[in-house]
């Protein structure tokens, strides 16, 4: 299972630059939970936010290349794997002005009941969200 990719495109601020003059690395990091937190709340309506939430079991990113600031840049984001209480997810940041992809990252997440926070096998209607 392989989901539709979700994309944002946006401007480096000179908030996410660090001393060495390029976009921090913890930056690139938050920016692939942001746009996970925003393909979730687009996929589904407030009364499934409050019954689930998503928890962070592992991240992997590869850093390729440097982004600096006011430079475009788009970030997609689609499930590949979902089982049981697992989903992992892929993110890809790009300089539109090359294509040049700067980072390609996964994050393995598990599903929680919000109320009890204890995982919960993912269901059918929140599959079918991001097939």
């Amino acid at each position: 299972m392989t989901s539709e990719k979700f994309t944002q495109q946006f401007q480096v601020p000179a908030s996410a630059i660090d001393e060495r003059g390029h976009v921090n690395n913890l930056v690139y990091l938050q920016w692939c939970l942001d746009i996970a937190e925003a393909h979730w709340k687009s996929k589904t309506s407030e009364a499934l936010r409050e019954k689930y939430v998503w928890y962070v079991l592992s991240h992997n990113i590869q850093y390729r290349a440097s982004a600096f600031e006011k430079e475009e840049l788009r970030i997609e984001t689609w499930v590949t794997e979902t089982e049981g209480v697992k989903s992992k997810r892929h993110y890809r940041i790009t300089r539109t002005t090359d294509n040049k992809t700067l980072v390609e990252a996964e994050t393995l997440w598990c599903f929680l009941d919000a109320k009890s926070l204890r995982p919960t096998k993912i269901p059918e209607e929140i599959l079918t969200l991001f097939v």
